[in-house]
This record gives structure tokens, C-alpha cells and sequence, in this order.
């Protein structure tokens, strides 16, 4: 039955179900992901409104990324409790409840008071909240790719899972245009006094949005057939463990293939008005708008990226795309010396070269069977990003401000170059993807 289900999948092309799935779920993870990222978006008032006002500003600034690494350390546990449970109970279940756990934190942290109302009780309430926003985006990702990855034919699952990703880097893009808007419409004394709220009580409302939408969606119809197991065999061992003691060597591939996106997301995007406006001297609107253009490249090259990784070798798009950032990362750091003008074309030329992260799903989600496959992703995804990506988010503001104010390209071109050799690897490692999906 599952090798008939295999074959007939494989044949078909995408139905209108298909595209109702993509684009709720790309919606969806789209608006859980501005939920996330809007912090970082917001971190220096963050910094003003909820330290002391005679706390040095980098100071002040390293703290509040502190708290931002906060939300990454929490991933993990998060991803491996919801996706033991999506593994066992279905995928649907805790895709939808993860943006519920997403949608209420973010509101209340446009509610909460700050510093100077209620002392250093703000800053740890505002910690609080945002390790309650690690646990839902730490099973949010990964979920988001094995659903759409088991709903859509095989030989589309690249473009599924690389669509995927660039809805949720539309997260970020959406938060930068709220950005520009906030800048534009606000000064600073509206925006230290309440404007600064706005962002996450309407991030909070998307949320619920979200998850109503999502009531739509109809469960993988992989876990359908694999739901037909005995009780016995589904409960004999955990998933986790599972992936831990039989999938081992793909798990390792998995986080050091997360290791690579997180760097290219979280320096080149997330990060950059750290040393773009510290180090480089670029006023706060031209940072925003350029990265808007550069989250939209990013969009449109995970898609690229994606669409390509059903045609060819996923080791050899792995390992060609990372060369291509490291070439265009160059690009974009020598630009840097020469105005606004060109930080507008090399920007988005190098976000667009950093979309070859869209395809790195599609290696995670046919690295596990699909008895596994949710956790799988989820525990490898999420141990790399909290460990890579907190320490990049707290580290980029310290190499930046006392190191090279180069320090965060160069970090980037080493780990994509790693990247290639990782693809190389790869390469000698595809016939053993699952062939469930």
C-alpha cells in the first residue's frame, strides 16, 4: 500500500490541495517567523526601554541579544517535545499549536512594562517570553517542512521545501517593512514612549490568524498510512532515540548543514544593522530598505534553490550555491567602502546567493524515514541553531565592535566554504535518502 501511495505520488503533479498547502503553510510560517525575528528588529529601544538609562549602550545592546540568543537555546527542547508528539500523534496537530505558542508570547511582550516602571523585573519577564517563543518556532520549522515535504509529489519536494523557506524568510522581510514604516512615522520619543509596542501586538494578532487558517490543513497522507503501525510498535521507543541510535551519521550532516544556513541567515540578514550601521556608518533607513531588497533576493533564491534540487545532485547544489555566497559575500564587503548606491545592488545579490539554504531541506527531510523523519529534523535543525545561532547573535555585535569590523563576512565565507565540502560529502551519500516521500 505505502509503495503504491510511493509510485502514484511520485507520477501525479501538484493538485489545487497542493498549492492550498504551500501557500497556508508558507503563510503561516511567514508570520510565526516576523513573530521571532521583529525583536531583533527593535533591539536597540529594547535595549534603552528595558536596562538601566546609565548602562553603556553596547552594553545594553550585548544584553538585549543576549536575550535574543535566549529564544534559539530554548529551540531544542521545544522541537524534540512536538515532534515526539508529531511523530506519534500527527504532524497537523502541533503545526497548528505551534503558532498558538508563537502568537500569545509575542502579544505580551507588546504589553509588558519596562524598566522604569518595574525595575529588573521587565528584562526577566521580557526573557521569559522570548524563550516561550523558542519552544513554538523550535517545532514550527521543522514541521513545516515534513508536512509539506509528505503532502506534495516526490519529485517536487525541493520546490515544496524551498517555497517553504521563503515564506518564512518573508517573516523577515515583512518585519523590515514594518521597520521602515515604524522609522518613518514615528520619532524617537513615540517610539521609546509606546510605538515600539505596535509591532508585537499586531504580531500577536497575525498569529491567531494564522492558526486559524491553518484549521484547513489536512494531516500528511504518509502519517495516515504510518498510523496504520500497532500501538506496540509506535510506543516500543521513542522517536528521538530513535533517530540518536539508527540515524546517526545524517543527523551530524543535518546540524553542520544547519550550522551553514544559520550564519547566512542570521549575519548576512538578521544581524547585518549591527556592523552595517556601526562599523560602516549607514543610516538606519538605508540599512532597512537595502535589506528589505536583500530578504526579497533571499526569497526568490530559496525558491531557485529549491526548484533546482529536484533536477539535480543535492550535493553538488549544496556545494556550488555555498561557493557562489562566498563569492558574492566578497562582492558585497568590498562595496561596502563605496556608498549607499552599491550596498543597494550587492545586498540583494548576496541575499540572493544565501537562498541556496532553501535547499538544505530538501537533504533533512529524505535523511529520516518517515517514522522518525519530524524529529529527526527537529532534533538535528534545532541543537545546531541554538548552539550556531545564539552564539552568532551574541558574538556578531562583539567582533564587530572590537574586533575587525570585517569579522562577521569573513565568518561567513568560512562556514560556506565548509558548506561546499559538505555538499561534496553529500554527494557520495544520496542513495541512501529515504525513498518514502
Amino acid at each position: 500500500m505505502a509503495q503504491q501511495h510511493t509510485a502514484n505520488k511520485h507520477k501525479r503533479i501538484l493538485s489545487t490541495q497542493d498549492y492550498k498547502t504551500l501557500s497556508l503553510s508558507a503563510f503561516g510560517g511567514a508570520l510565526e517567523f516576523y513573530d521571532f525575528i521583529i525583536f531583533v528588529f527593535f533591539s536597540k529601544v529594547i535595549g534603552i526601554l528595558f536596562f538601566p538609562a546609565d548602562m553603556p549602550m553596547w552594553l545594553s545592546q550585548l544584553q538585549t541579544f543576549g536575550i535574543f540568543a535566549a529564544g534559539y537555546l530554548a529551540r531544542p527542547f521545544g522541537g524534540i517535545v512536538m515532534a515526539h508528539f508529531g511523530d506519534l500523534f500527527g504532524r497537523k496537530r502541533m503545526f497548528t499549536l505551534s503558532i498558538l505558542l508563537m502568537a500569545v508570547p509575542t502579544l505580551l511582550i507588546g504589553c509588558l512594562p519596562t524598566y522604569a516602571s518595574v525595575g529588573y523585573f521587565a528584562p526577566i519577564l521580557l526573557l521569559i517570553l522570548r524563550v516561550c517563543q523558542g519552544l513554538a518556532v523550535g517545532g514550527e520549522i521543522p514541521g513545516a517542512w515534513t508536512f509539506v515535504a509528505e503532502h506534495v509529489p516526490k519529485d517536487k519536494v525541493g520546490l515544496a521545501c524551498g517555497t517553504l523557506t521563503s515564506g518564512l524568510t518573508l517573516g523577515i522581510l515583512l518585519g523590515s517593512l514594518v521597520s521602515i514604516i515604524m522609522q518613518s512615522n514615528f520619532n524617537a520619543a513615540e517610539m521609546n514612549s509606546w510605538a515600539w509596542r505596535i509591532p508585537f501586538i499586531v504580531g500577536g494578532i497575525f498569529g491567531f490568524i494564522a492558526m486559524y487558517l491553518r484549521r484547513w490543513l489536512k494531516e500528511t497522507p504518509i502519517f495516515l498510512e504510518m498510523q496504520k503501525r500497532e500501538k506496540e510498535d509506535i510506543t516500543k521507543k521513542l522517536p528521538v532515540w530513535n533517530v540518536l541510535s539508527n540515524h546517526l551519521p545524517q543527523t551530524i550532516i543535518a546540524i553542520l548543514l544547519t550550522w551553514v544556513l544559520s550564519a547566512g541567515i542570521m549575519v548576512i540578514i538578521v544581524t547585518s544593522h549591527v556592523y552595517l550601521q556601526g562599523q560602516f556608518g549607514f543610516s538606519e533607513i538605508d540599512v532597512s530598505i537595502s535589506r528589505l531588497l536583500a530578504t526579497a533576493g533571499l526569497a526568490l533564491g530559496c525558491v531557485f534553490y529549491g526548484y533546482l534540487a529536484d533536477k539535480f545532485s543535492i550535493g553538488k547544489i549544496i556545494s556550488i550555491g555555498c561557493i557562489f555566497v562566498v563569492i558574492a559575500t566578497i562582492a558585497f564587503l568590498l562595496s561596502l567602502s563605496a556608498g549607499t548606491t552599491m550596498l543597494y545592488i550587492t545586498y540583494p545579490i548576496v541575499g540572493f546567493s544565501v537562498g541556496i539554504v532553501g535547499a538544505f531541506p530538501y537533504y533533512m527531510v529524505r535523511a529520516f524515514p518517515a517514522k522518525v523523519r519530524f524529529s529527526g529534523v527537529a532534533f538535528s535543525f534545532n541543537i545546531s541553531y541554538a548552539i550556531t545561532g545564539a552564539l552568532t547573535a551574541f558574538l556578531i555585535p562583539i567582533l564587530a565592535n572590537f574586533f575587525s569590523k570585517y569579522a562577521a563576512g569573513f565568518y561567513v565565507m568560512g562556514v560556506f566554504l565548509f558548506g561546499a565540502i559538505l555538499g561534496w560529502y553529500i554527494i557520495r551519500k544520496e542513495k541512501e535518502l529515504a525513498e518514502d516521500i
